[in-house]
């Protein structure tokens, strides 16, 4: 209870935005829900009529109940159709909410967690919440008003035996308690395990070369069973749960029923109830059974809305370790000079990456890094742009020091090519202007033809408006990667990462985008990471790094003169 009164808690901001389309809503379910009481009355009137012959009394009757069911059915219309409009807002805004403080989790945040997990809470869970809103007030409150309005009416007709009837009110509730708290224990096993199919999907769609290039479809096959099977399980158990709850409730409440039939006979024998008024008693006991029916049901549908919205909300209590200050400056235009003062950096506080580094580069100079698999060199350029915060040291670019500006100041002045080249779905021009909505066609041209990509992409029928498919599987490696170069010449940025971006390339692939990536380094303060050292050659200086620590600098020829680390690396890869 505590934790759905939390979850509850947490709407509550997204509920405000739409308090004045809650609030007509609410109106039209009190206009509602004020007829049963007199549609109840009614239905005494009718059968007195009835029993007595009295045809014009029963047809003015009938008259009245008809108008006062128009009335009542146009007010549910508005209680329905405003608390869709409602609802569906509230989701909508709380997807977005999820979102944008997902685009606030750093880097490290996405490494270990699930893709598929997290685009199940933003899609079905995020959904799942908005029909609980929906459910509360298109039928939770309606169904309370309900049964408050037709109590009081009973308890009006005769109180003795309204209070009788309320003997099995309180087993009913235990009951439905215990229901509901299985019900979440399963939806939220059910969730979890969907999240999971969702995930490995996700994984072996975005791999499915790899499993063909070994033939794993049999293997594939398998592991999409078990995960699959686990999932029927979990969903059979909450089924199963729903099969025995609704049949033992209705047992019950049929006790109920049968008990106030012999009571309503005894009190009428005693004549403190007539007929008539025990007409309208049975009506208005017969107005209870759906409100009821629908309580018992709401409940579950909470308890399941209730497992969403802890996961959902578990996004935002996940604190990003990468903060903007809040007196952070725009950082102007810079010239290019990067420092790193005695920056130290681990992913965990037990395994430093990077230990006390301090290096320079000036404005317009070519920095590459180079070492083994693991000795930090990404590392080092990853704290550039902020994607992760040193714990120790300080980074500054002209003098500045990058945690005092605000971070999309500074990484509009970072641009990075990466190894493996990410493309969206959309058109080339859209991914070559990614991040701008509003682009010059002429720029995005000119950035291709700086690129080496204006040629492949004119051959293509539509140009620049040929749809890439995910993740660019349309286009060759060579030429997503010249995309990308020229997305990085649109940005014109000062300062320039260059993260093994020819290492997985052909020959000629590997020739076009040198050639471009020498044309995009003009003038730019440049950081280059390469394994390959024919790469790395004409950079203005070479920097070794080792276990996270800059053991030899120089250029090309005196690193090789010197003979030490550089030199044996050369020598290896040019035996």
């Amino acid at each position: 209870m505590k934790r759905f009164r939390s979850s509850y808690r947490q709407l509550l901001p997204f509920l405000q935005t739409q308090r004045q389309t809650i609030g007509l809503a609410l109106l039209c379910t009190c206009v509602f829900t004020a007829f049963w009481p007199l549609l109840a009355w009614l239905a005494g009137e009718l059968l007195g009529a009835l029993v007595q012959g009295d045809v014009p009394t029963l047809a003015r009757l009938a008259g009245i109940t008809a108008a006062c069911f128009l009335v009542q059915k146009l007010a549910q219309y508005g209680q329905d159709a405003l608390m869709a409009k409602a609802a569906l807002a509230i989701a909508l805004n709380v997807r977005k909410r999820i979102y944008r403080h997902l685009q606030t989790l750093d880097l490290s945040y996405f490494e270990t967690t699930q893709t598929g997990d997290l685009s199940y809470r933003l899609t079905e869970d995020v959904d799942r919440i908005g029909e609980v809103v929906n459910k509360v007030f298109h039928d939770f409150v309606p169904c309370v008003l309900q049964l408050i309005v037709v109590f009081g009416y009973m308890i009006y007709l005769n109180w003795q035996l309204t209070l009788a009837s309320l003997i099995a009110a309180p087993l009913l509730g235990v009951i439905i308690g215990w229901f509901g708290d299985r019900m979440l224990h399963f939806s939220r096993r059910s969730q979890n395990l969907v999240s999971d199919l969702s995930s490995l999907l996700t994984e072996v769609f975005s791999g499915i070369r790899l499993v063909r290039a070994f033939a794993a479809e049999d293997y594939e096959v398998d592991r999409f069973a078990q995960a699959a099977e686990h999932n029927r399980q979990a969903k059979y158990q909450a089924a199963w749960l729903r099969a025995v709850q609704f049949p033992v409730v209705g047992f019950l409440y049929a006790l109920s029923v049968l008990l106030l039939l012999l009571l309503g006979g005894w009190q009428i024998s005693q004549g403190n109830l007539t007929g008539k008024e025990f007409g309208s008693y049975v009506a208005a006991v017969g107005l209870l059974i759906d409100p009821i029916a629908h309580l018992t049901d709401n409940y579950n549908e909470f308890k399941q809305g209730e497992a969403s919205s802890d996961r959902v909300f578990e996004l935002l209590a996940i604190a990003p370790s990468v903060v903007e200050r809040s007196n952070a400056v725009p950082l102007p235009p810079v010239t290019g000079k990067v420092e790193y003062r005695n920056v130290s950096f681990a992913y965990q506080s037990d395994r430093p990456i990077l230990r006390q580094v301090s290096l320079l580069a000036f404005p317009g100079e070519a920095i590459a890094l180079v070492g083994a698999s693991g000795a930090g060199k990404t590392t080092l350029v990853n704290l550039l742009p902020r994607f992760y915060d040193p714990q120790a040291g300080q980074i500054l670019i002209d003098g500045v020091d990058i945690q005092s500006v605000t971070l999309r100041s500074l990484r509009r002045q970072i641009g990075i090519v990466p190894q493996e080249t990410v493309l969206f779905s959309g058109t080339i021009a859209q991914n070559i202007a990614f991040g701008q909505p509003q682009f010059d066609r002429a720029q995005v041209e000119q950035a291709a033809k700086v690129a080496n990509a204006h040629q492949f992409i004119s051959q293509f029928p539509n140009g620049y408006q040929t749809w890439v498919g995910e993740r660019g599987v349309n286009l060759s490696g060579g030429q997503r990667q010249r995309i990308a170069i020229a997305r990085a010449v649109l940005l014109n940025p000062r300062i320039l990462i260059l993260d093994e971006a020819t290492s997985a390339l052909d020959s000629e692939s590997e020739l076009l985008v040198q050639q471009a990536l020498e044309r995009l380094m003009i003038d730019r303060t440049v950081f280059i990471i390469a394994h390959r050292l024919a790469t790395v050659r004409r950079a203005d200086r070479i920097l070794v790094v080792e276990q996270g620590q800059i053991v030899e600098s120089g250029t090309h020829e005196e690193l090789l003169r010197n003979g030490d680390r550089y030199a044996r690396f050369y020598a290896q890869q040019f035996s």
